[in-house]
């Protein structure tokens, strides 16, 4: 049987922790509960400064982390003690495991001395073209007038009944047949999350690239470019004090952070970079 990529990420996320050292955590941080954009992720932060995010607006996650974290301080545990309960159905477990995961990678980027080129480019390198017809996965609001302003068509698969319209420019559906004549798709880690990964991507299936970004896209591509993904836009954190004093207070944190798109040709592979981690 194939394993999930939950299950690879978790097996992949132990032989890192090892040439690591065993990371622990410093803190968890978790944003005011605004309802704005900005307070939609939680930060996990290792000892070593490493910061990894998740998104925690997915199936009350966010009310559960709070309850089961947000009290007590989760400091000195090891971090592939969190990255384990990623493999749990619990939301708030895998929430707090998706962070770990990704703040274990970048500290891997770093110890490895390897950055990934910086880019501002928030399609992942999807370059959308006029008259193409563009997949993406989420409503992911920033990203339409890159789409619109290309001239490209759209169409938007949603979990969310409420969000499903007809725009001049785009259509949101509940429907992943739709996505089935889609040349490019660009989606946000909610389908690492709720490990639907595997099901998107056999909709998606006539699609040549398919990208993953999103602040929360920050963990080691491999496994995803194994399944087909093609591109991971992520963000590394650049100035750490002022981005977590923002992010506790409900404030806009992304200044802090540099943008970057890993593709097939500029990544060295895990292998290398656990090779050369110091």
């Amino acid at each position: 049987m194939t394993q999930s990529i939950t299950e690879l990420y978790v097996e992949l996320a132990a032989r890192i922790a090892r040439r690591l050292g065993s990371p622990r955590v410093r803190a968890l941080h978790l944003p005011p509960p605004s309802g704005m954009q900005e307070s939609e992720f939680c930060a996990l932060e290792l000892e070593d400064g490493s910061i990894g995010f998740s998104y925690i607006q997915l199936a009350g996650t966010e009310a559960m982390l709070r309850e089961r974290y947000g009290a007590r301080g989760i400091a000195g545990l090891e971090a592939l003690a969190l990255i384990q309960e990623f493999a749990d159905g619990d939301p708030a477990a895998r929430a707090l495991g998706f962070a770990t995961l990704n703040a274990l990678s970048q500290q891997l980027f770093t110890r490895a001395r390897w950055s990934p080129a910086a880019s501002g480019d928030p399609l992942g390198a999807l370059d959308p073209q006029r008259g193409e017809h563009i997949g993406m996965i989420g409503l992911f609001m920033p990203l339409l007038p890159s789409i619109e302003s290309a001239g490209a068509r759209l169409t938007v698969l949603e979990l969310n009944h409420e969000l499903v319209r007809d725009e001049t420019h785009y259509r949101v559906t509940l429907d992943p047949a739709a996505l089935a004549s889609c040349e490019k798709v660009v989606s946000t880690c909610s389908i690492i999350l709720n490990d639907t990964l595997d099901d998107v991507l056999f909709a998606c299936r006539n699609a040549h690239h398919f990208a993953i970004v999103g602040p929360t896209a920050g963990c080691v591509p491999d496994p995803l470019f194994a399944r087909g993904v093609d591109a991971l836009g992520g963000r590394r954190v650049v100035a750490r004090e002022p981005l977590l004093e923002t992010f506790c207070r409900g404030a806009k944190w992304g200044v802090y952070t540099a943008k970057y798109v890993i593709t097939r040709e500029n990544y060295p592979g895990i292998e290398r970079l656990l090779a050369a981690a110091e």
